[in-house]
């Protein structure tokens, strides 16, 4: 069968495929750690330009904080219905 011998433009469409879970592989990611993430992004932003980063370090270690008494709380069903009752 002739038909199926001209493959010419798999290539290119497999490149686009990969490169489009790549991006939404970050994003995901972004989205997930999004202040922890934002913080550490500024301060490179911050370093880069030469002032000293402060703000967005302040940002992340408030973040890890918050994430950190979280994950030391109990979870049960009694905590869970309690904490989305809204």
């Amino acid at each position: 069968m002739k038909l199926f011998r001209n493959q010419s433009g798999q290539g290119m469409t497999e490149y686009i495929i990969i490169v489009a879970v790549v991006a939404l592989a970050g994003i995901a990611a972004f989205s997930y750690f999004g202040k922890t993430l934002r913080g550490s992004a500024a301060d490179m932003s911050e370093t880069l330009a030469g002032t000293p980063p402060t703000a967005g370090k302040t940002k992340a270690n408030a973040a890890a904080t918050d994430a950190d008494t979280a994950a030391d709380e109990d979870a049960d069903m009694a905590t869970y219905v309690e904490r989305n009752a809204n």
